[in-house]
């Protein structure tokens, strides 16, 4: 293994580009898995990371060597314990960094049998909430619009737990042509929705479309799908949107089931 130590190596450098500009994640196709969770779900769906970076401190663990095995011959390096820092955002970090090539999916929305449709989610957190709560509902692909937060960021894969490797994820997509070319049902919630979720027929092809966490979805993205509205009985006016989004999802796997 060798050990980097210097701000100035020019693996490091590239490293604390890909940590931390979108930018640079999508020119070069790369993201960073931050712990050891996230390095086995990886290998579990059948990637491959092209880079295992270690902290140099620690007494890794026979998880983190188990890990390490299961990656064949790929490159191993140590870092130094401010280097490893400035990398991983984990207040108690695992030891443990990966470098993986970005999937790149592309489903044909006419094949979409149950899928998730975000048009500009900003918040990591809530976009990572969304692609984990989709995983664990058997969604097959989630489509998210050109203002969604970068799906493949360090924080959003770490809220997402290990959700992005079940699921087909495109980014920057058309979602009006999405819509178009889906055979099945959208559905939307709506505060001025007559029908109530729980009496929609949740059966067959069908998706939510999800909108912004502030502004809601775009009329014309509305126009294209089937508005409910989420009974909510309580003093509050809304949800947010990640706690919709498993509301509807998993009133869908209720019903489908």
């Amino acid at each position: 293994m060798k050990l980097i130590s210097s701000r100035d190596n020019p693996l490091y450098k590239s490293l604390l580009k890909t940590a931390g500009d979108a930018r640079q994640r999508k020119r070069n196709g790369l993201t960073l898995l931050d712990g050891a969770h996230l390095l086995d779900a990886c290998l579990a769906n059948g990637y491959m990371p092209a880079q295992i970076m270690l902290h140099a401190d620690f007494q890794h663990s026979a998880e983190i060597n188990a890990l390490i095995e299961r990656c064949g011959n790929i490159p191993v390096s140590l870092l130094e314990s401010s280097l490893y820092a400035a990398l991983s955002e984990l207040k108690t970090p695992s030891g443990i960094l990966s470098l993986l090539e970005i999937p790149q999916a592309k489903p044909e929305p006419a094949k979409m049998e149950f899928g998730l449709l975000l048009e500009d989610i900003q918040d990591p957190g809530n976009l990572g909430s969304m692609l984990r709560s989709a995983a664990a509902a058997g969604c097959d692909a989630v489509f998210l619009s050109q203002g969604c937060a970068d799906a493949w960021s360090p924080r959003v894969l770490r809220a997402a737990m290990g959700g992005h490797f079940v699921l087909q994820i495109v980014e920057n997509a058309a979602l009006l042509n999405v819509t178009e070319k889906f055979p099945g049902t959208v559905y939307a919630a709506s505060l001025s929705a007559k029908r109530n979720l729980y009496d929609c027929p949740l059966q067959g092809k069908l998706a939510f479309a999800i909108g912004n966490e502030g502004a809601g979805l775009s009329v014309a993205l509305q126009e294209k799908c089937e508005p409910f509205i989420i009974p909510m009985p309580g003093a509050v006016e809304s949800l947010n949107a990640a706690a919709a989004a498993a509301i509807c999802l998993f009133e869908a796997v209720r019903r489908r089931t």
